[in-house]
């Protein structure tokens, strides 16, 4: 969290903020009801109007088009036909960390002022789509980082790597904003499609994606998922993506003893990338739903949740029923869902068990889920963290979290310049702890159902009294005790 703010004039206009009108969009999900084949002619008068369709996964449709020329009400009215289950909007989903300055003088003042000091504002230019490296050999030694890495000395990982460092079989999927896939200490986990062909322009495994690597950036809707990060000083002003994909995929599954950076709570098991959120902080449960298919349809065992909102969207009132199915799907094919627990209102956490906002989708009674609360070196909640005795199941390391960053780097530091330093907090950095945890031990018990998994995650968990009355399991991750339990 901010720990001191750079002090600035207020003098600067608020209107310095305004922004161009934009066209109003309605983007709407629809549902087929099941077994009912889709009738594509259902939206023949919308599409007259403007509408742009695009099918989804198996039953889903999604529907844009400008509200000036297709109204709410039109789109609704599609729910009255019965070969239709429902008609709900595309919500938006979220990174659950915000570092801007949230006052808008002080913010109108901070851009003012990197207006009148053009090396301060002077960012070093982003990368897009680099070209996937092959994973490159490995050496053996000690990882010179692991001491900084608070949270794996915690929860006993070196401990637990004496009976597994992980299967390269177990694949762990990463939905977030992408993943630096030429990072030294990510590239050789990361997981490699088997059944496809590189580079050579062909669905070779006939999955719909064309040369998925490593995963699939359902954002730009191309085959290189990349972390695309913002530079400090547009975080701190608009907000975005600060690499927060990396930083999650650090804590699952660096590889670790190969005398580079940091370990990973799996050290061995694999990465797939798969990004649906984009360099804004943003993406939508259309995107959501692709993303988690993809996980589940190439094999992820395990899918590490770093994202989600207070309630389903407070200006809507109604629940994100696409979300809530495409989860149920991960528990029918059981592919265990990690998730953050929150990180509450402005920053401050409740209990996700009467709060009429709850964090979702950590917070969904889907006994697939697996929700994660943050702590800090002293087993206290981070300020910022959700909690619930019967909607947040364990507590991880989740406050000045060390880890992978984009651009071959590592941090516990968000932005560290000019007096201003944020690190990494979040219940975000909570969870790929849990979700390594998870990979580490299906991997030594690979005979294990989700349901076994989950239980010892949560049976082996060291009782805290920050979390007595607070989580199902009353405590934090024992990465020690779970590989004896």
């Amino acid at each position: 969290m901010v720990k001191l703010l750079i002090g600035l004039a207020l003098a600067a206009s608020a209107n310095a903020f305004a922004a161009p009108t934009k066209e109003v969009m309605n983007d709407y999900l629809v549902k087929f009801t099941p077994g009912v084949l889709q009738n594509m002619q259902l939206f023949s008068g919308l599409a007259a109007k403007g509408a742009q369709i695009e099918p989804l996964i198996d039953t889903w449709i999604r529907i844009q088009a400008p509200a000036n020329k297709i109204s709410k009400e039109q789109f609704e009215a599609l729910a009255t036909d019965p070969s239709i289950e429902y008609v709900q909007p595309n919500y938006t989903i979220r990174l659950l960390e915000d570092f801007r300055i949230q006052d808008p003088l002080r913010r109108a003042a901070y851009t003012m002022t990197l207006k009148r000091n053009p090396e301060m504002a002077a960012a070093a230019p982003r990368q897009d789509n680099p070209a996937i490296p092959d994973a490159p050999a490995q050496k053996n030694g000690t990882d010179p980082d692991l001491n900084k890495q608070w949270g794996m000395k915690d929860i006993g990982a070196a401990e637990g790597w004496k009976v597994t460092r992980g299967n390269p079989e177990m694949i762990v999927a990463v939905l977030d904003t992408g993943v630096d896939y030429t990072h030294e200490d990510l590239l050789p986990n990361m997981w490699r499609n088997p059944r496809e062909i590189p580079n050579n322009g062909v669905d070779d495994d006939n999955n719909g994606y064309v040369d998925d690597i490593v995963g699939w950036d359902f954002v730009a809707n191309d085959n290189k998922p990349y972390d695309l990060a913002v530079s400090w000083q547009e975080l701190l002003v608009g907000g975005g993506n600060p690499g927060h994909g990396t930083h999650c995929a650090g804590n699952v599954a660096a590889r670790g003893g190969n005398s580079l950076g940091i370990s990973g709570v799996a050290p061995n098991v694999k990465i797939m990338a798969l990004r649906f959120i984009s360099e804004k902080g943003a993406g939508t449960t259309a995107d959501a739903i692709k993303a988690i298919r993809y996980a589940i349809d190439n094999g992820a065992k395990i899918t590490s949740n770093s994202w989600g909102s207070e309630g389903e969207d407070p200006s809507e009132g109604a629940e994100n029923k696409a979300l809530r199915d495409v989860i149920q799907y991960s528990q029918d094919h059981g592919s265990l869902f990690i998730a953050a627990a929150g990180n509450g209102h402005s920053g401050v956490g409740y209990d996700n068990d009467t709060d009429k906002n709850p964090g979702v989708p950590a917070s969904y009674n889907h006994d697939i889920i697996v929700s994660v609360a943050a702590l800090d070196v002293r087993d206290q909640l981070g300020s910022f963290s959700n909690w619930g005795l019967k909607t947040v199941d364990i507590g991880a390391p989740g406050v000045d979290v060390y880890s992978t960053t984009v651009g071959n780097k590592y941090n516990n530091k968000v932005i560290d310049v000019g007096g201003l330093e944020v690190t990494w907090d979040g219940t975000s950095m909570a969870t790929p702890h849990v979700a390594g945890a998870a990979a580490l031990y299906w991997s030594a018990h690979p005979e294990k159902s989700w349901q076994d998994v989950k239980a010892a995650i949560l049976g082996s968990a060291k009782k805290i009294n920050s979390l007595n009355n607070k989580a199902v399991s009353g405590g934090k991750l024992d990465v020690k005790a779970l590989m004896s339990y």
